[in-house]
């Protein structure tokens, strides 16, 4: 059974993304927040101790959403060939494109972090990321067996790169021909994830 205080904690973690979604950290205040999810402030301070730590709590609830199926499949995509696991890769990359609600909260959250960075977003993402980047780099690793860490990071960051672009601004692409308002479909998936592995690997093909 339910307690009332996780109740009370997962209600105010909800009507903190859809107003950190809306509004941006900066913005969203605290009475905002007690306001919404009909609570009293001390309620926060008692599960989150303060604003800070309810942000943290939203942003580690965005970085596993969107990272822990890939991190899930890693011992999957270790036995695949390299091409197929970094199409595997890109894929679930892109995946996000056909989500609504939840994940395309924690979405606009991350595009306010990318205009106005937060000092709780900074911390969050060296300790919530490595293990995500670590499989990023043993992925490029195989294809770049020779280069440097350092190289090997950058290029697998640019990999990133290359889907969040699409994912992060899919309700921008619309206008350019690109069919995303109110999410993308599994065939566009197919097809975005498909350009976009082909390139990579021509790429880093060139990079050996």
């Amino acid at each position: 059974m339910t307690r009332p205080s996780e109740i009370t904690r997962e209600r105010i973690v909800k009507a903190a993304e859809r107003l950190f979604a809306e509004r941006g950290y900066e913005a969203t205040s605290i009475r905002a927040i007690v306001a919404k999810a009909r609570v009293n402030q001390a309620a926060i301070n008692y599960h989150f101790a303060g604003k800070d730590g309810l942000y943290r709590e939203v942003l580690r609830a965005a970085f596993r959403a969107l990272t822990e199926d890939q991190i899930a499949h890693l011992e999957e995509a270790r036995a695949m060939p390299r091409e197929r696991a970094l199409g595997d890769f890109v894929r679930r990359q892109l995946r996000p494109l056909t989500a609504r609600d939840e994940i395309s909260r924690y979405l606009r959250i991350f595009n306010w972090e990318a205009v106005r960075p937060t000092a709780v977003f900074r911390k969050l993402v060296s300790e919530e990321a490595a293990p995500f980047m670590a499989q990023a780099a043993e992925l490029i690793r195989r294809f770049l067996p020779k280069a440097n860490a350092r190289t090997v990071m950058v290029a697998a960051i640019w990999l990133l790169g290359q889907c969040s672009v699409f994912v992060r601004n899919r309700e921008q692409l619309g206008g350019l021909g690109v069919p995303m308002r109110g999410g993308a479909d599994d065939d566009l998936i197919d097809e975005l994830a498909g350009h976009v592995s082909r390139w990579a690997i021509a790429g880093l093909g060139q990079g050996a």
